[in-house]
């Protein structure tokens, strides 16, 4: 029985890599869609994003026989736990992507994002791949060394997000389009709250590394 337990530890370890690749996909295809103005592009990361929820709901059945039928304790409670909680952040950085290509489609054939705020973008869009990237290769081969990391692009993250906000307010009145401001709000917000995802799933694979509850505290 314990064996088979374990197994179905490592499978839901494997199930949040799957899904952590496909979010690396989808923001990386839903950044191309915003910076090339393309709706086929931004098309298909919206229909892909039902996967991931599938992902999401197979993951988190699987769990709840799991804590159901073996009643885990101790560590093996917190990996069960711990999986429950990365799914749900995993799959909603997924809508989040899913949402930027959606303000891609909302806005065709005009261009979601105003010429001058490009540049804050294009590096919004690198800092979410990076952290995309950096949470798929903590998931593939979990370990602290990763954790710093995430922690560095979401700051990054939020500062892109302050300048938007401060770059809005130095434009002079009438100069947007009440469109415009509302397009970069919502992309900022969303670019921002994929990085707030990426650093809770680092802290739920701290927190099962050391069963240290503090650091995760501490960044609340």
């Amino acid at each position: 029985m314990r064996e088979v337990f374990r197994n179905e530890l490592d499978e839901l370890a494997t199930q949040l890599v799957d899904m952590s690749i496909k979010v690396h996909e989808a923001v990386r295809l839903a950044n191309q869609a915003l910076r090339s103005n393309d709706l086929e592009l931004a098309e298909k990361v919206i229909e892909a994003d039902a996967a991931i929820d599938h992902m999401q709901y197979a993951l988190d059945q699987q769990a709840a026989e799991m804590l159901a039928l073996q009643a885990p304790v101790a560590a093996d409670l917190r990996a069960v736990i711990g999986s429950l909680r990365m799914s749900a952040s995993l799959e909603r950085m997924g809508d989040l992507a899913r949402h930027i290509a959606q303000q891609v489609r909302i806005r065709y054939p005009e261009s979601a994002i105003p010429d001058h705020f490009a540049d804050t973008f294009t590096r919004m869009g690198e800092s979410g791949e990076k952290i995309a990237e950096a949470t798929e290769n903590l998931l593939s081969n979990p370990g602290l060394t990763a954790v710093p990391t995430i922690n560095a692009i979401d700051e990054e993250l939020d500062e892109l997000h302050l300048s938007v906000f401060a770059k809005l307010a130095e434009e002079p009145a009438g100069a947007l389009a009440p469109r415009h401001i509302a397009d970069v709000t919502l992309l900022s917000r969303y670019y921002e709250r994929f990085g707030d995802h990426a650093v809770s799933v680092s802290q739920k694979v701290e927190y099962l590394l050391t069963g240290n509850w503090e650091p995760y505290l501490s960044k609340k």
